[in-house]
Order: structure tokens, then sequence, then C-alpha cells
């Protein structure tokens, strides 16, 4: 790197972290990137949004996570994709090239015995032009012996190759599909998988709920812990969530704070015990500063549920639970409302 080009990289690193500075945003090692990205300005679209942020509104962490998901984590996953395809189309190239080899040695072969036939059918031929046909055939044997030994290692080798990057190609896939804080699901999984759930319900006549869950004044836990106390607390109900769920349901976190669950074969009155459990849970968990094991509280969060109708949507489906929650947050938090339990006089999400 020249000097101008370390200069210039000293001057994007400065601006990235006057930037975090000035947005209030954790200095994260996703976050920094992602400004640093902004810094020197190799991405116009990711440009435009944060400048729109910035002239419009206040940015924030929950800002900074969605922007470094869809622009620098989706590209990483896409990199790492086209990667694993390259070394599979490199890995098939190989064994190719290995059995257009040994189809040539095999028609050389073949075309030795059609000659080594001929010549047996001389009646001139003696001893010694027999011993000479016969040497020269067992070199053509040996020859295509080495063929097909060599061919044989490659196909092992490529077998074993493939089954490698298929593993890799799955690992991508899977972390494309994580929240890269919580390890759940992410909101794309999470619509793919309630699209899914939803197709089932319709076509089967299923039981199925969907849960939504936001934790009790995170704000509070972040302006007067920091970030890093934050996200303790959401890495902390995502365990919990996804600790207390099985089989084909699906945890996800839907955005910020809030989380989601959905819950095929599952009816109304399952899906409110699951979720007054999880609640109860949460609420049992002592949140401590790891730094001093300083006692900082307890957490509770606020349930919405609702159960799929036969003319239901996903997004239907999750204006219901919304409305619910929004009600429970309005009944005075830490509780779970289903879609039976909401009353004349509760205050409901428009």
């Amino acid at each position: 790197m020249s000097e101008q080009e370390f200069r210039r990289a000293l001057g994007y690193a400065t601006s990235a972290i006057d930037l975090l500075k000035r947005a209030t945003i954790p200095p994260y090692p996703q976050f920094y990137e992602l400004l640093y990205t902004y810094a020197t300005g190799v991405n116009p679209s990711l440009n435009a949004r944060i400048n729109a942020i910035f002239r419009d509104g206040h940015p924030s962490a929950d800002i900074a996570e969605r922007l470094y998901n869809e622009f620098l984590k989706a590209q990483d996953a896409n990199e790492r994709i086209s990667g694993v395809s390259q070394r599979m189309s490199n890995r098939i190239g190989a064994i190719h090239d290995a059995i257009d080899t040994a189809m040539t040695t095999a028609n050389a072969y073949s075309a030795s015995l059609q000659v080594a036939s001929g010549d047996l059918g001389d009646q001139d031929l003696d001893a010694v032009k027999l011993r000479v046909l016969a040497d020269a055939l067992l070199a053509e044997t040996r020859r295509m012996q080495d063929a097909n030994h060599q061919l044989e290692m490659n196909l092992a080798a490529s077998r074993d190759d493939i089954e490698a990057l298929q593993r890799d190609l799955d690992d991508v896939r899977r972390e494309a599909l994580l929240d890269p804080l919580t390890k759940v699901y992410n909101r794309k999984a999470f619509d793919d998988g309630l699209l899914r759930a939803v197709d089932r319900a319709r076509e089967h006549g299923d039981h199925l709920c969907l849960m939504l869950v936001d934790i009790d004044h995170f704000k509070r836990f972040n302006d007067t812990w920091g970030h890093q106390t934050g996200d303790q607390v959401l890495r902390l109900v995502a365990m919990t969530l996804k600790s207390n769920i099985k089989g084909k349901d699906i945890a996800a976190r839907y955005g910020g704070e809030e989380f989601a669950a959905v819950l095929p074969d599952t009816d109304l009155e399952g899906a409110m015990i699951l979720s007054d459990n999880i609640r109860k849970a949460i609420q049992a968990k002592e949140l401590l500063k790891r730094s001093t094991n300083e006692k900082l509280g307890r957490i509770t969060a606020s349930f919405g549920v609702a159960m799929y109708r036969a003319d239901d949507t996903p997004s239907s489906l999750i204006e219901r639970a919304d409305r619910c929650l929004y009600a429970a947050k309005h009944r005075g938090r830490n509780v779970v409302v289903g879609e039976t339990d909401l009353k004349d006089d509760d205050i409901v999400a428009a």
C-alpha cells in the first residue's frame, strides 16, 4: 500500500469513527464496517439510504443493524455462495478432464486390441513376433489400468470435495437465515416460514397460531445500561423463546426488540399456554452486568397471539397478532393477549 493509499484509508476510518459517535451507535465491528463503507462511497445505494436517515430522522443501532444485514451481510453471503459455486464448477471441470483422459486411453486400448487381433491372424507369426505382440498388449493393458486407477482416485477426491462444498453451501444458507446477534431466524426466514405454514394450513385444514413478543421497556435498558446490555437482553429473550418451542415451530427476530414464533399444529389454547410459559420463563431470569455482576433487574415481555382462519393471508394473521400485542402493552405489559381475549375497551393498533 502506498503512502497516499494509506492516508486515504486512514481518512475513511476516521470518518467512520466520527459517524459512529455522531449517530450514538455502538462501535461494534459490523457497524464500523457499515459506516466505513459509507465513508468510502463505494456503495451509492447504501449512501443514499444513510443520507436520508441523517436528513429525516435519528439513526439508531436497530437501523444500522438492518442496513448491515441488507447491504453487507447479504453481500457477504452472496460472495460466499459464488465462491462455493466456482469451486464446484472447477471440481466438475476436473472430473470431465479425467473422464476425457480415460476415454482417450480406452479408445487407444481398443485400437491396440484390434491391431493385435489382426496380427494374431497372421499365419507367419513366429515366437519372436508373438512375444513382441504380447509385450505390447501387456504395456497397453498396464497403461489402461493406470488410467482407470487415476480416474478412480479423481472421482473419489471429487466426491469428497463435492460433499465438503455441499456442507459449505448449506452453512452459508443457514447463516443467511439467522439473525447475527440472537442466532434465531431473521425476518426473511420468518416471512418464508409463515408463508409456508399458512399454505399448509389452508391446504390441509391444520391448526396454526402466530405469537408476537415485545420486550417491555427495552429502550430503558439501552439508555440506562448501554447497548451491550441491550444486546444481552435480546439474546436472553431469543434463547428463552427458542428453548421453549419444538418440532416445526419457528422462532425469529421480527425486528428491533420484537420476536415472533410460528406455531403449526397448535390451536389457540395451546399457543396461549405456551406464550404464558415463555412469559414466566423470561420474567424469572435476572439480568446481571457481566463486568461487575451487578443486578440490573428482571426482564418482562408482552405477547399477542392469533390463530389462522380459512381466509387468512400471512399479512392478515400478523395484523391480528399485532393488535393483540398492542392491547397487551396497553393493559400494563407482561401479559398474554389472544384474539378471543380482546375487549371492547382495549386500545389496539389501527
